[in-house]
């Protein structure tokens, strides 16, 4: 046993080395037994200053403890370390114990040496001071480069290294990358300290730069200016206040102003508009910088194309008897050379494409952006908002890898004919024949492109319709749900989905197909060329030319691959910018209204013989014979009925309805309030500002004119409280006194003022007519249309229309002698008021001059609107805001995305099958290849069997290639399905808050961008990353096959390109996460500019909603430039360590002894050795992409997430299909909560509306009106309490069997895009006689009589082609046709004059007289002959009885009469006071 341990370790002191001063006495420098003396004593020098270092430690008492760098390298460089001092150790300790003492002193190099590493392993492991780091990395460095340098001297020699020492040596390899990384990191760290140390007011001013705005040539050739993002990304998450911004030359600001220049010189070119102007603009704009990008291209192309000519002249090398080992290396550094070019070229080529496609983008964006601020109403009658915001999320963005596509098809075909060259030169005549597979392979492509293009068009249309479907649903998901039409829009979407999902399962399938042929034509050419090759004899078939061929071939694999995915991108740039093209040159608003001097001229308005038109097509005109002059300060009021022309009269001042004849002139600036609010998401004080500079007195007193104070200090936040998208978290009153205070707060000239008293109480409607218009005002002109006829005796002018046409002008005593339609309007409304007279006068038992006391006492009581002086709440106060901040995933969550999108697309199956495909690919490949190396080594063997069987065995693999991508195709087909319709079931039951507290543009880029990904990137990417790890593999262990030594270096540059995976994607996930959230924003705001686009235009804000925009754009384009140069950071790095790898494999078999290694397995080997680089940067480029495309998951998953309300239909607790029968509702102890731990909205409501009766609900804005209707409705479930409808419990039945037997007219009238029919039936359940007779009572027959089209008359989107008081009375249809026992009326007239609201009331009253009405009314006639009113206040139930018998005693709801009776007398003139 003694003996057998003794020859161990006899054998392996030989092997650790001779002894260093047993060197036969002389000191020759050449000699390995000095080289390793100097190396020793090197060592030992570090090793006395190190252990210096620790001892001064030890006196300080510092701790010494774990390395401020501890990672898993470190920690197995150390072990490894540890390892070799014990064999170092256990070595010395034997020499002594078999020398029988310490005379032989051979035995103290083993114990130095082992003292040296077990130095260095501690050294890896403590914390140490920044300078001693540094000798530490220095030392590290030096001991590493020295025994690599004498183990390559011993190589080049003895052809030999002791096997110890090849285990030794990847230990100092690793041991040079902690040193580098060190280093890395105490520069980096420098540079951080260095502006940490700046000035504070510096880097507060001024957000910093991206690094490449200063960086050096090299630093950019090597992406090391990203370096110092990816140290704070492994140290933190990142956030978004981490980003740099972008240099000025890549802003959008300076990329949209050099589009916009050529756009317009292009468009001055008359002969020049059928042509593409987009493509022409973005071609003179960028042509310059790309010359350049194409200079890298082709420098890339030469360098691949180069080396299968590097391989050809290596493999003659091989057959070479001679031992020229120069002649080898040389070939060696050409090859270094060739590839250092490759790599840097294509990182440069990859990297400033992506930059100025970036810069395309962001031109694109910023042009449809500012392009839809000046489109006209025909434009936009054109082209929807959804629209809109695919042409920036979708068409532009896609511009953003438009040059790098655009140079990969040039240079792949230049790729392609190049290896057509060199196939010449190596076999001469006999590729001649292998150009005509390749000719009908390249012919075959035209045909598939256009399957493709084709496909892709039809998608993208099926596309557009499906998200402009999806926008309108979202915006409008209220309304769908209190009419419980939940079901028949998502099968709208789902039938427009399933037409988006039959050309994209045709385009998939297409390209899967298309495999076939791209990896059967490299089979069928190179079989080809080796059957010309022996047919004209113009190559031996030997190993250089074979796996020269097939080198050759592999390189134009590349182009024949890429080249049909390289013309769809093309075909789909192409209708890209033909859409935006089309949307660039649509109409805008010509007729811009001049504005005439201030100084020269006491009018503010002036229209001479207008003629007006919304549509320039139609033969009557929207208005006619305009005539109109209106002096500064007056108060102008226009009255008329719905649909007479009122608001258009309002849009012919501001230029935004088509001129047909006539002049307009405005003098001063425009203040505009809109019938339909128009409400930013931001906070009440934006709004209110709108951009103008913080005024305090101003501010307050705007507020105080439009009685939003009291609401103001009732908010958690004050005037910082956020509003949700569209104001939805806001009533309609309070949304429309924002409205208002922003116009009062703007200070302009001329105010325009579209019926904004519509959606308020009575007592709001007087103290903003009195204290805004009247007071706040009162130097101002104002145009006010108005239902509201107490008002209008108030001002000084009234302009009645009808038909479209100015019928009556003058005061209001005027009017009113003179007859006629402004009679009418007076007679309608003393009609309703008349109805309160007595009833003030007789049960108060007051004349009418105690009006005012009574006010004043009411107010005293009822303190929803006091007349406060206390300073409104402007502070961030503690609460929880609506509208939530969208939520990202953050830190790496490993495989769970990936498992969620195999688990919910149910693709196990799919996945393995096209996994193990692939496995039989990669196998059949390397036997085809295998077989040829060896097969040219047997003499007799014939030309027809060698390239019978690898043509057999090629054609096999190319089957199963095509199998993973079929796989692939249906795994990404089914997970597309899976998830659109869990995304989309998961919307349509989410319950309302979720739509209040989040804006729709989040849920919209979910719905497109996320969705893109899941259906074109992830299940490809998926393959790839499958497809690129085997392919590397294989490789890996053909090149091993050959030269196994080769493994050392390539296991420890896979575990480097790991961990530099890991540290790339630590803050790559987090970038592509932000990213995630930038976007939405951008679309967010082009959605809410679209829909507010006149507002903006009036208040001349176009240049302040284009710089936030630019911003936003600024922000979404940083991200996009940030995760490309760090994807090129990474690939960069990766390449240099897969080189590594092959150039050791090649220098390697430059060592071996000639005859070692067959000439055909040498072939073999380099052939694979120069695909392992190209391989690992492809799985590594598809690895990383599908980690960061599996964000989309994250993302879908997250609202697939969402709490759903409850179902829709209970089977086992169906209500009666005659339910409910009488129409008895029931409330006890309701309490309501948006929220869980928000306050109580209704607090505690017991009463009962018995069947058959009319209720009136009264109260203040803000008292809980609409959510008592929302409650009914279950759109918001009861905190407490119940509701019972006939005896039945709501709460038990599903929201389908509830919401379909009530109904109910919204306070904001919704119509969608279609058809008059569709808006009034969409479930189609009516025959056209049916719908006739509604429209008939509802006022609307005679108006669609005259269309055209009749009930196919088109409704645009929003219904913006009808009237606001319109658009009510289709509401008003609607419930009419459904005819159940419950109806609900939730503020329905507010847009309608007091005749028409007359006649509508009558209509209710004898359609529903056997039915329960519920009125929530502003108007107080519209309840006053209910049979019952309840009063409202903060949520209480504070009165409910008889109308007669509150107005007997001092009730609430009398002083709400009482005021709005003295409303009338004080703006009501004595001639007026006289009809009453």
């Amino acid at each position: 046993m003694i003996k057998e341990v003794s020859s161990i370790m006899t054998s392996l002191g030989s092997s650790l080395g001779k002894v260093p001063w047993i060197c036969g006495g002389e000191l020759d420098l050449g000699s390995s037994c000095i080289q390793r003396t100097i190396l020793d004593v090197t060592n030992m020098l570090f090793l006395c200053l190190f252990y210096l270092h620790l001892l001064l430690v030890s006196v300080k008492k510092c701790q010494i403890g774990e390395s401020n760098r501890k990672d898993m390298i470190s920690i197995i460089v150390s072990i490894c370390s540890a390892f070799i001092s014990i064999a170092y150790v256990a070595t010395a300790s034997w020499n002594i114990i078999a020398n029988d003492g310490l005379n032989n002193l051979g035995w103290l190099v083993y114990l130095v040496r082992g003292v040296i590493w077990i130095s260095v392993s501690v050294s890896l492991l403590v914390r140490t001071p920044k300078w001693i780091k540094t000798v530490i990395s220095f030392w590290w460095m030096s001991f590493s480069l020295l025994v690599s340098a004498l183990y390559i001297e011993l190589l080049l020699q003895t052809h030999n290294l002791p096997s110890f020492d090849i285990i030794a040596w990847p230990v100092n390899i690793l041991l040079l990358f902690c040193a580098f990384r060190n280093l890395i990191f105490l520069v980096t760290k420098n540079s951080e300290d260095q502006s940490l140390s700046e000035p504070l007011l510096v880097s507060m001013a001024e957000k910093t730069q991206a690094g490449i705005g200063k960086a050096s040539f090299f630093s950019k050739l090597c992406f090391s200016w990203i370096n110092p993002l990816f140290s704070l990304g492994y140290s933190k998450i990142l956030t978004l206040e981490d980003i740099p911004s972008l240099v000025n030359e890549d802003e959008a600001s300076l990329a949209s102003e050099k589009f916009a220049n050529e756009w317009e010189s292009l468009v001055r070119d008359k002969s020049l508009s059928n042509s593409n102007l987009v493509l022409q603009a973005l071609a003179k704009v960028y042509f310059k910088e790309n010359v350049l990008i194409a200079i890298c291209a082709f420098l890339r192309i030469v360098s691949v194309v180069s080396l299968p000519l590097l391989l050809y002249a290596f493999v003659n090398y091989s057959n070479n008897r001679e031992d020229n080992r120069y002649e080898g290396l040389s070939i060696l550094g050409c090859l270094v050379i060739c590839k250092v070019v490759e790599s840097l070229s294509q990182r440069s080529w990859y990297f400033s494409s992506r930059r100025s496609g970036m810069r395309m983008r962001s031109a694109l964006m910023v042009a449809v952006y500012q392009k839809q601020l000046k489109l006209s109403c025909v434009g936009r009658r054109r082209h929807s908002t959804g629209e809109i915001v695919n042409y920036i999320a979708v068409d532009a963005y896609r511009l953003g890898e438009f040059p790098w596509w655009l140079h990969s098809a040039w240079s792949l075909v230049l790729q392609l004919f190049m290896s057509i060259g060199v196939l010449f030169y190596v076999v001469g005549l006999g590729a001649l024949p292998g150009l005509v597979p390749l000719l009908i392979c390249g012919v075959l492509n035209v045909p598939f492109a256009n399957v493709l293009q084709k496909c892709q068009s039809e998608f993208m249309v099926a596309q557009d319709e499906r998200l402009r479907l999806t926008s309108e649903v979202l915006n409008n998901m209220k309304i769908i749900k209190l009419q419980s039409w939940e079901e028949k829009f998502k099968n709208l979407i789902e039938t427009r989905r399933d037409n988006e999902f039959k050309w994209l399962a045709k385009e998939q399938i297409s390209k899967a197909y298309g495999t076939v042929l791209f990896w059967i034509s490299p089979t069928i050419i190179s079989s080809v060329i080796f059957l010309g090759c022996a047919y004209f004899g113009s190559a031996p078939l030997n190993a250089s030319t074979i796996f020269t061929v097939l080198a050759t071939l592999r390189s134009m694999g590349e182009p024949v691959t890429m080249i049909p995915g390289a013309l769809s991108i093309m075909m789909q740039v192409k209708v890209s910018t033909e859409r935006i093209n089309a949307f660039l040159l649509d109409h805008e608003l010509k007729n811009e209204v001049p504005r005439i001097s201030l100084q020269n001229s006491d009018t503010s308005v002036i229209i001479q013989e207008g003629i007006f038109s919304w549509d320039t097509e139609l033969t009557i005109a929207t208005l006619r014979d305009v005539n109109l002059e209106i002096k500064k300060g007056q108060k102008i009021a226009v009255c008329g009925p719905v649909g007479a022309g009122k608001s258009s009269i309002l849009h012919a001042m501001l230029g935004e309805i088509p001129k047909i004849s006539g002049t307009v002139s405005l003098s001063g600036s425009i203040a505009y309030v809109s019938q339909t609010s128009w409400i930013q998401s931001g906070t009440i004080r934006d709004n209110i500002l709108y951009g103008k500079p913080m005024d305090g007195e101003r501010y307050k007193r705007a507020i105080k004119s439009c009685a939003l104070d009291k609401d103001i200090d009732n908010f958690d936040h004050g005037d910082l409280t956020e509003i949700g998208q569209r104001g939805i978290n806001m009533s309609g009153g309070q949304k429309q006194r924002i409205q208002l205070a922003r116009a009062v707060y703007n200070d302009a000239d001329i105010y325009l003022l579209d019926d904004p008293f519509s959606a308020v109480d009575a007592q709001t409607a007087t103290v903003l007519f009195n204290d805004c218009v009247m007071a706040a005002l009162w130097k101002k002109t104002v145009i006010l249309v108005t239902h509201q006829v107490e008002f209008l005796s108030g001002v000084d002018r009234i302009l009645v229309m009808d038909g479209g046409r100015l019928t009556q002008t003058g005061s209001y005593t005027e009017l009113l002698t003179s007859g006629t339609a402004f009679e009418e309007l007076v007679n309608a409304h003393r009609d309703a008021v008349t109805v309160l007279g007595p009833l003030s006068n007789e049960k108060n038992g007051q004349p009418h001059n105690a009006d005012t006391l009574q006010v004043e006492e009411f107010n005293k009581s009822y303190p929803a609107k006091q007349n406060s002086e206390h300073e409104i709440s402007v502070m961030d106060l503690p609460g929880v805001q609506l509208t939530e901040e969208e939520e990202k995933e953050t830190g790496d969550f490993g495989w769970r995305p990936f498992l969620d999108y195999i688990v919910i697309s149910k693709g196990y199956a799919s996945l393995s099958l096209g996994i193990l495909a692939q496995f039989g690919f990669v196998i059949f490949q390397a036997a085809a290849t295998y077989w040829l190396a060896v097969a040219i080594q047997i003499p007799k063997i014939s030309s027809g069997l060698l390239i019978g069987v690898y043509t057999g065995i090629s054609t096999l693999s190319a089957v199963f290639v095509h199998l993973r991508s079929i796989y692939s195709a249906h795994l990404g087909l089914k997970a597309s399905k899976a998830f659109f319709h869990g995304f989309t079931n998961a919307i349509f039951k989410a319950p309302m808050l979720f739509f209040d507290s989040t804006p729709v543009g989040r849920i919209l880029t979910r719905a497109s961008s996320d969705l893109s990904i899941l259906d074109f990137d992830i299940p490809f990417s998926i393959g790839f990353v499958a497809a690129g790890s085997i392919e590397l593999v294989g490789a890996i262990g053909v090149v091993a096959f050959v030269t196994w030594e080769v493994l050392i270096v390539a296991i420890i540059a896979l575990a480097a390109v790991k961990y530099i995976q890991g540290y790339y994607l630590a803050s790559a996930r987090e970038l592509i996460r932000i990213n995630g959230t930038t976007k939405a924003p951008v679309m967010n705001y082009a959605a809410e500019t679209s829909l507010g686009v006149v507002t903006i235009r009036a208040f001349n804000m176009v240049d302040r909603f284009l710089k936030n925009y630019l911003k936003l754009v600024d922000t979404d384009a940083t991200l996009f430039f940030l995760c490309n140069a760090a994807t090129e950071w990474l690939i960069s790095r990766i390449e240099t360590l897969q080189n590594l790898t092959m150039f050791t494999s090649v220098f390697l078999l430059v060592l071996l002894p000639k005859g070692y290694v067959a000439p055909g397995l040498a072939g073999l080997s380099l052939s694979y050795a120069l695909s392992i680089t190209s391989t690992q940067v492809f799985s590594t480029r598809w690895y990383c992409n599908l980690s960061n495309y599996i964000i989309s998951v994250e993302r879908i998953k997250q609202f697939m997430s969402i709490p759903a309300e409850p179902p829709a239909t209970i089977d086992d607790k169906l209500p009666p299909s005659s339910w409910p029968s009488e129409g008895r509702i029931e409330l006890q102890e309701l309490k309501i909560r948006y929220r869980p731990n928000a306050p109580l909205v209704l607090k505690g409501i017991t009463c009962t509306f018995k069947e058959g009766t009319r209720v009136g609900v009264v109260g203040r804005t803000g008292s809980g009106k609409s959510t008592l209707i929302s409650a009914m409705f279950r759109l918001v479930e009861p905190a407490r309490g119940k509701i019972f409808i006939d005896g039945l419990d709501i709460c038990s039945i599903g929201l389908k069997d509830l919401r379909t037997k009530l109904s109910i007219i919204p306070q904001e009238p919704t119509l969608f895009r279609g058809s008059v029919r569709t808006n009034l039936d969409p479930l189609g359940l009516y025959a056209d006689e049916e719908i006739w007779k509604a429209l008939e009572k509802c006022q609307l027959k005679a108006t669609i009589s005259n269309l055209p089209n009749k009930l196919d008359s088109s409704v645009s989107d929003e219904g913006e082609n009808w009237s606001v008081g319109q658009r009510q009375l289709f509401c008003l249809g609607r419930v009419l046709l459904k005819s159940n026992k419950i109806l609900v009326l939730d503020e329905a007239t507010a847009s309608i004059d007091s005749a028409t609201d007359a006649i509508l009331q009558r209509i209710i009253r004898q359609e529903f007289s056997e039915c329960t009405v519920i009125t929530v009314a502003h108007r107080v006639p519209t309840v006053i002959d209910s049979d019952m009113v309840m009063v409202l206040s903060y949520g209480k139930l504070i009165e409910y009885d008889e109308p007669t018998r509150l107005m007997g005693t001092n009730s609430a709801f009398s002083k709400l009469v009482a005021e709005y009776w003295s409303s009338c007398r004080r703006n009501s003139s004595p001639a007026f006071s006289g009809y009453l």
